[in-house]
């Protein structure tokens, strides 16, 4: 059986061909983005299936991040799949050009690993890391749960996960189902704009400002119905914006009217960052704080800590538990050797980003150009045209982040990561994105 799609026609009496058919038509173009989908009840009459059929498809499809749903406004294909995701958006440096896109840490400010992993190495022969082990390093749980005291993160278990996505991954899965609302900051992490909704989920944007979320968006976000929230403390990407203490108690006292809530507040700066962090969380019944030791100790060290509700924790570490079981604890042994060795002075880091940072700001500010960069190792440069202010960047020598990277319904542009710029770079790259902006818009970003 078939149903005819403009051009293209859907085929298959199975769920699993149904979904082949409109994915294979998706891959080719046949179906182009934003393209909507035939309701499930017509379609299943038209294929001579039952309902359930055709349910089961879309849901695959969801899954598979090729369609969206938004309720009663049906489901369409998305804009990008999953398997083209925003980080696909960039331009390959030529020879001799330099690359200022990746926001990667830099490498002289991270420590060397061979000391900590040896360190590990000792101590799991003295203790194993066998099956039936606790998946947690009791000394890691120890560090991470006062280092959250200290901050003033409210109490709760500790879980381990590889890496701050898949924290995130692994809680909005326990709570969720496809066709949720999830509010995500706009501009902000392309990684998470794309997993949102390659989970089946309905990403809605909520505008930032240097101080982070705007609580007029939140209100609104909130009350149009969204089941979770995803916040980030400080050094947000791509913008650099840290929640200060005025605007996080907006925001707590906003999302304490909405307490079925997820929240999940991402602190992926800490250590690199010498803005304080103002939780938001314990407003809502179900909520997680996650901290990753990437910018920190390096993207390779795949170590993220997550505390929150104990509801939330048992089935993030209960499916984690069915899956890949445990985060190895010869890493988080690591992690615990670098914490406690002194390994990365954290003040210094931190110095030396800002330093970098504040350099660039000031000197686009000097060549009239505004830029967002409060913390953290990236620059937020708002641009008249993007596709424009890219390639007359690369004209001149430099490779930036595209902002359609990181953005929803936000204005255009662009990112420059600080870790890889010297004192004597300041003024060159200044020079080439103040000839490349362009007329930004009156409202930089949110």
């Amino acid at each position: 059986m078939l149903f005819v799609l403009g051009e293209y026609r859907i085929t298959g009496r199975r769920a699993t061909e149904i979904a082949a058919s409109v994915e294979r038509a998706v891959g080719a173009g046949e179906l182009p983005p934003g393209q909507l989908l035939p309701p499930m009840r017509e379609l299943a009459a038209t294929l001579g299936v039952n309902p359930n059929t055709v349910a089961a498809a879309y849901r695959t499809l969801r899954e598979r991040g090729v369609i969206e749903t938004a309720g009663r406004r049906g489901s369409r294909v998305r804009p990008r799949p999953a398997s083209t995701p925003r980080g696909s958006i960039r331009v390959e440096p030529p020879p001799g050009v330099r690359d200022v896109s990746e926001g990667n840490p830099d490498p002289a400010l991270l420590p060397p690993l061979h000391d900590a992993l040896a360190a590990a190495a000792r101590r799991n022969a003295e203790l194993p890391g066998l099956y039936g082990r606790a998946p947690v390093d009791a000394e890691l749980a120890r560090l991470a749960r006062a280092a959250l005291d200290a901050d003033g993160v409210p109490a709760g278990p500790v879980a381990v996960t590889s890496g701050s996505l898949d924290a995130m991954e692994r809680t909005l899965a326990a709570h969720l189902r496809s066709g949720d609302a999830v509010a995500l900051e706009d501009p902000g992490w392309g990684a998470l704009l794309d997993l949102v909704p390659a989970l089946g989920l309905r990403p809605v944007p909520i505008g930032v400002d240097d101080d982070g979320p705007l609580p007029g968006d939140l209100e609104r976000v909130l009350r149009s119905g969204v089941r979770a929230v995803v916040v980030t403390c400080r050094a947000q990407n791509p913008t650099g914006a840290s929640i200060g203490a005025a605007r996080a108690e907006r925001l707590r006292a906003l999302l304490a009217a909405h307490p079925d809530v997820l929240l999940i507040e991402d602190d992926h700066g800490h250590r690199i960052v010498d803005l304080p962090a103002y939780p938001l969380a314990g407003r809502t019944d179900h909520w997680v704080f996650v901290r990753s030791t990437a910018k920190a100790y390096g993207p390779d060290l795949r170590v993220a800590v997550l505390t929150g509700d104990a509801v939330t924790v048992d089935r993030v570490t209960g499916r984690q538990a069915l899956g890949p079981g445990w985060v190895s604890r010869l890493l988080q042994r690591a992690v615990v050797e670098l914490w406690t060795s002194g390994a990365v002075d954290t003040a210094a880091v931190a110095r030396s980003y800002g330093e970098r940072r504040d350099a660039l700001v000031a000197a686009l500010a000097e060549r009239g150009v505004r830029a967002h960069g409060r913390s953290g190792m990236n620059v937020w440069v708002p641009v008249a045209d993007e596709t424009s202010a890219v390639a007359r960047l690369l004209r001149a020598g430099w490779v930036v982040a595209p902002g359609a990277r990181f953005r929803m319904a936000a204005p255009a542009g662009v990112r420059l990561t600080v870790s890889g710029l010297s004192p004597e770079d300041i003024g060159p790259v200044a020079d080439a994105l103040a000839s490349a902006a362009g007329p930004g818009p009156a409202r930089s970003y949110g």
